[in-house]
């Protein structure tokens, strides 16, 4: 069973002034997906962590700040994007062509 937190949802409780969260959406023509995976990968492409997105397309990472890719894996395809995430909420989408 992964130990990964419901997706979606608000960050009450979170201090956004020291945590880092990288949080955001996977859509597919105009549609969010659900049951996607999103995979966390370091700077140097190693696997970090793994979530399944909400029945909105949500997921969310709690990470360090730094240089990060986001790659999602779902029946319906595959999208990758680079952050560079700070201290504080950073949102971004992953768009499936």
């Amino acid at each position: 069973m992964c130990g990964a937190p419901e997706q979606g949802g608000g960050l009450a409780g979170v201090d956004l002034t020291t945590q880092t969260v990288i949080q955001g959406q996977v859509w597919h023509d105009g549609s969010p997906v659900a049951g996607a995976y999103v995979r966390l990968l370091d700077a140097t492409d190693e696997f970090t962590a793994e979530v399944v997105t909400s029945p909105e397309g949500h997921f969310r990472f709690f990470a360090a700040p730094g240089d990060w890719t986001l790659r999602s894996l779902s029946p319906v395809g595959r999208a990758e994007r680079s952050i560079a995430a700070d201290v504080g909420l950073n949102e971004t989408t992953l768009a499936i062509a």
